[in-house]
């Protein structure tokens, strides 16, 4: 054995990198030169038209890198394909500068590359306003917690039924540590019976009524344009859509005119997919485009992948393992896996004993760089997740001045 210290190192971002370099003596010049290459990257693309294709394999091959492509493109015996693309960020960046300056919708490929690129870094502190109530994004991850007001939730159905009840449980929440309290008044476990606007206006409006000066934002779990409405006239702050303003068509034009932020979650009936992030993440694009075609913008839209929604036991556990993947839509990423049926299957407990497979399912959210969790039980998860972000959101190595 040498007496070199011989060591793996890993850097998930080019901050972490740059510190590496200054730590080692690098110059400055050296350090914006080199930390690019520390990062290795496949990036995925669909459905590219065969000569797209070939040009994404010079340009890569070009850079030092390489595009993985079906066999037939080659040969042109294909009309479109898959294409995977393996490379540094050092590398990507000089691609995407190649792409932005060629034709044939090259151009806005090239532009979406160092969009994404981008996403990669650590994202800045910053303010998002939920109607004078402000949440600090990119400090450390926040706590939403769970206000169910109905008598057939899967998780607590009928404890917070009764309005005192809801309204000693919200003041708990909050005291507890609670950024955010989400309130619901219609079940969405599986195979619930849906209620009318009527009756989930009944459950709210007191309860809404009585938490009006609370100190934290009040979201409403609602998929109902004219609830939503009337909470944001009570003085809700923001608005959590399980179908992600693809169910009701005139709920996007209610949270663009009371300009609140708006939590779109992927949802869908069934369980069948081409590709599984894929498909979710095209989803989560619509209810962007939709919500920004409203007039929201930036961190006001939010998104869900769905734990628990339209995905089989097997999907959500990979879900769960690519959380990563979704910084991709450049929006801050909500993370709901509170005691969900795939924790209790994978450790064969019922709800009320699933706290440790949430606690395990959120901190792993953390490291995937999720800014919001929604949970019921808020102490011990905000204890978990103040321990995990003290590890990952510390960036490695010595202060860096150009970072």
């Amino acid at each position: 054995m040498s007496d070199y210290g011989l060591r793996w190192i890993e850097f998930t971002n080019e901050v972490e990198a740059k510190k590496a370099l200054f730590q080692i003596g690098c110059s400055e010049t050296g350090i914006n030169l080199m930390a690019g290459k520390a990062l290795g990257l496949g990036l995925k693309l669909e459905k590219v038209p065969t000569w797209v294709a070939n040009i994404l394999k010079q340009e890569m091959l070009a850079a030092d890198g390489d595009a993985a492509v079906h066999r037939d493109v080659v040969v042109n015996k294909i009309e479109e394909s898959e294409v995977l693309l393996l490379g540094t960020v050092c590398q990507f960046k000089y691609v995407a500068q190649k792409l932005a300056i060629q034709p044939f919708g090259l151009r806005e490929l090239g532009k979406e590359l160092e969009q994404l690129l981008q996403t990669l870094e650590p994202p800045a502190q910053r303010y998002l306003d939920c109607r004078g109530k402000k949440l600090i994004l990119g400090e450390r991850t926040l706590v939403m917690g769970i206000l169910n007001l109905t008598p057939d939730s899967f998780s607590d159905g009928g404890k917070f039924y009764k309005i005192e009840d809801a309204i000693h449980h919200a003041e708990r929440l909050i005291a507890e540590g609670a950024d955010i309290l989400d309130i619901g008044a219609e079940s969405t476990r599986p195979g619930y019976r849906e209620v009318d606007a009527e009756e989930e206006w009944r459950r709210l409006e007191p309860v809404l009524s009585a938490l009006a000066g609370i100190s934290v934002p009040i979201s409403i779990d609602t998929y109902k344009a004219v609830i939503a409405d009337k909470a944001l006239q009570s003085g809700a702050n923001m608005i959590n859509d399980i179908w992600g303003l693809q169910r009701d068509p005139d709920l996007a034009r209610v949270v663009g005119e009371y300009d609140v932020p708006v939590i779109v979650m992927h949802n869908q009936n069934g369980s069948a997919y081409h590709h599984l992030i894929s498909d979710i993440i095209t989803f989560l694009k619509e209810s962007i485009r939709l919500a920004e075609s409203s007039g929201l913008s930036g961190d006001q839209v939010i998104i869900d992948p769905g734990i628990g929604f339209g995905k089989t036991y097997e999907q959500n556990l990979e879900v769960l393992s690519r959380l990563k993947e979704f910084r991709i839509l450049g929006k801050p990423v909500l993370l709901g896996a509170s005691r969900k049926s795939t924790i209790g299957k994978v450790l064969d407990l019922p709800v009320e004993e699933r706290l440790e497979g949430t606690i395990a399912a959120n901190v792993l959210g953390v490291a995937a760089g999720v800014d919001i969790i929604r949970v019921h039980d808020v102490p011990a998860n905000r204890r978990a997740i103040q321990m995990a972000d003290a590890i990952v959101r510390k960036q490695r190595g010595l202060n860096y001045a150009g970072a």
